[in-house]
């Protein structure tokens, strides 16, 4: 019988703690380290840190460590929050698998769709040039650069707009009559927080299983949609008839980006567009 595999999910938030239930629930031992440990899903083993401290943290996993992803998420939006979060915090994480020897089959560092500058609604894959305009995406990049660098095995995996139970924004702007415009179309690139996790799930157990894994994916789901067409669907679903006089909901940049890499693997986003995702979420799944 083999060993269950082991992971360590630095920065186990949302999706992170997503991802952790998952997979233990299919047998493997999941590490979630994080501050605040009294917040992780019944199961997962404790890691107490703060990512930024580079003294490695006393309950870091004394065994052999088969995986790792970082998933933290910047709590400071400016330049120094955002460094600290996606570069100096996995600096310090991979310093501490070295510090004990571990050797894991693959890290995967979890990115975002924000690196991609592309407008006018062009179509974006893994191929497409990485340059992005504002310093979240410079650093998001320079940390993608850094798990690519760091002599184990890396994948990064470039996620869209993440929504889900908590992260209602949308849906409060909606409902507050918010408007947005329809020409030129704003598209935007959306995956549910349930599928970000099962897309996670889905390479590390591919990888598991032996099968060879690209260094980039984009997670997103089947159908990137402008936002106007969103907005409207919502608008009927939740039965908003008012509209709001001034305020219109902006957001920048315009792409649409491609899943078919991941999709070519054999992973189905369980949420294959924003109807099916907002219906759940609306429905309180």
């Amino acid at each position: 019988m083999s060993t269950a595999p082991t992971l360590l999910i630095a920065g186990c938030g949302d999706v992170g703690s997503r991802l952790a239930t998952q997979l233990n629930a299919a047998g493997w031992q999941v590490y979630g380290l994080r501050r605040s440990v009294a917040q992780l899903p019944e199961g997962i083993v404790p890691v107490a840190a703060d990512l930024n401290d580079p003294a490695c943290p006393a309950q870091w996993p004394q065994g052999p460590l088969d995986y790792l992803v970082y998933a933290a998420a910047a709590t400071e939006h400016d330049e120094a929050g955002y460094r600290r979060a996606y570069v100096d915090g996995l600096v310090n994480t991979l310093a501490w698998l070295k510090q004990h020897g571990q050797t894991p089959k693959r890290v995967i560092f979890v990115s975002s769709s924000g690196v991609y500058a592309q407008d006018g609604g062009v179509w974006v894959d893994e191929q497409s040039p990485a340059e992005p305009q504002r310093f979240s995406g410079r650093i998001l990049l320079e940390a993608e650069r850094v798990a690519l660098d760091s002599g184990f095995p890396a994948t990064v995996v470039r996620l869209t707009g993440i929504y889900g139970p908590g992260r209602e924004w949308l849906l409060k702007q909606v409902r507050m009559g918010y408007r947005v415009v329809s020409e030129p179309p704003l598209y935007a690139n959306r995956l549910h927080a349930d599928d970000c996790a099962g897309l996670l799930a889905f390479l590390l157990q591919a990888d598991a299983e032996g099968k060879a894994l690209d260094a980039l994916y984009i997670g997103v789901d089947d159908a990137p949609a402008p936002l106007h067409e969103v907005v409207a669907w919502l608008r009927e679903y939740m039965g908003v008839t008012e509209w709001s006089e001034e305020s219109t909901v902006r957001r920048a940049g315009s792409k649409r980006c491609s899943n078919a890499r991941a999709r070519g693997l054999g992973w189905v986003p369980r949420y294959p567009s924003f109807r099916e995702g907002y219906a759940a979420v609306l429905a309180g799944s």
